[in-house]
């Protein structure tokens, strides 16, 4: 695919550039690996209560917003807690990595890759400019991340070998786990000085000029999986908010049960060394894998694109085995990568897979798509 002509800038949002949604301004905050401290969790409670709407909203690539975002003070107040290290790469710090690697499953062990990454990218000033969809990955070789649609994933094939991938397919360089972080920022940095007008290394028309001179392997087509991140992992709980939404009440609950939280990209948090299931429960926290089959947009009246109120509408939806993510509008904001029902608000309606569909039979449409 060949570079589009890009008539307007990259505007994905981060802290310093917010985006003006209907409810207010949306700060994104990047979490690389998904990986956050409880300190920083309790300060980030603190900023939804005092600056926003007095919620943390979970996004789809393991990292938080804050909407309704109006009063001054949360630049300096996460760069307090730790949470801006760098003000001139805030917004390119999208770094994902399997969440249960090293507590449960994978074939290598990839925590701290992502932070090792986020410091020597922040360190890099000509990678600044790379686009804030750029998405870095690591997968511990179970499959989960490298589904996501990282633009570079490095993926183990053994305890201490991977191969890359670009865009999601395998390139058949091989490179030893010690040298990943370096491999994949030198794929980013060939993607800044050769991107022209591209966000996405898919969208270059020879993304395989990318990589240095050498020898590689011919590339093997692995399958992706999202493994469950819900429920007890040895000594890891898994928990998931309604749609991703955490009242700083329920953040503060994460804080107080674990040391530290990764969340996920598919909007759930995983606790290592979490014992105390039982509070998280009373907090509304479920540890029922159902509970992220059925995902939602912001929908009204958070968002003034959107033609219903989704997550009202969504929320009368019961878990059936099928995946499905309801959408105010055709753009569909944070759906879910892989299979699964797509539901867009269209006219009083919703459109199931292409079949149009009132309201009042929502739920109807969907128990038939899980019975076929």
């Amino acid at each position: 695919m060949s570079s589009p002509a890009r008539v307007r800038a990259d505007a994905c949002p981060g802290v310093f550039a917010t985006h003006d949604a209907a409810d207010g301004p949306l700060a994104r905050v990047r979490l690389p690996g998904g990986a956050v401290s409880a300190e920083r969790l309790r300060a980030l409670a603190a900023c939804a209560e005092d600056l926003g709407d007095g919620d943390v909203h979970l996004t789809s690539r393991g990292n938080v917003q804050l909407r309704g975002v109006t009063r001054p003070g949360l630049a300096k107040r996460l760069t307090a807690a730790g949470l801006l290290p760098s003000p001139s790469h805030e917004r390119v710090r999208n770094v994902l990595a399997s969440p249960l690697s090293g507590i449960h499953g994978g074939i290598a062990d990839v925590r701290g890759l992502a932070q090792a990454l986020d410091v020597e990218l922040c360190a890099r000033p000509a990678l600044a400019e790379l686009p804030g969809r750029f998405l870095f990955a690591f997968d511990d070789g179970r499959g989960d991340v490298a589904g996501e649609g990282a633009d570079v994933c490095w993926r183990a094939v053994t305890p201490s070998l991977g191969t890359v991938l670009l865009a999601g397919a395998d390139t058949g360089w091989l490179v030893p786990l010690a040298d990943a972080v370096d491999a994949l920022l030198a794929v980013a940095t060939a993607f800044a000085e050769a991107r022209g007008t591209a966000w996405r290394i898919a969208e270059l028309a020879d993304p395989i000029a990318l990589l240095p001179a050498g020898p590689r392997e011919k590339p093997v087509e692995r399958p992706v999986r999202v493994d469950p991140t819900m429920g007890r992992f040895g000594a890891a709980i898994g928990v998931a908010p309604r749609f991703g939404q955490l009242t700083a009440a329920q953040v503060r609950v994460l804080a107080d049960v674990a040391a530290s939280a990764v969340v996920t990209p598919w909007r759930s948090v995983v606790l290592p060394g979490a014992t105390d299931a039982g509070r998280l429960s009373a907090a509304g926290l479920s540890t029922d894998p159902a509970a992220l089959e059925i995902t939602a947009c912001i929908g009204r009246p958070g968002c003034a694109k959107s033609l219903a109120d989704v997550r009202a509408d969504a929320a009368q939806l019961v878990p059936g085995g099928v995946r499905a993510h309801v959408a105010g509008c055709a753009r569909r904001c944070g759906r879910p990568a892989g299979a699964h029902l797509d539901v867009v608000a269209e006219g009083g309606g919703y459109r199931v897979d292409g079949r149009w569909t009132p309201v009042s039979r929502l739920a109807e449409a969907l128990v038939g798509k899980e019975n076929s």
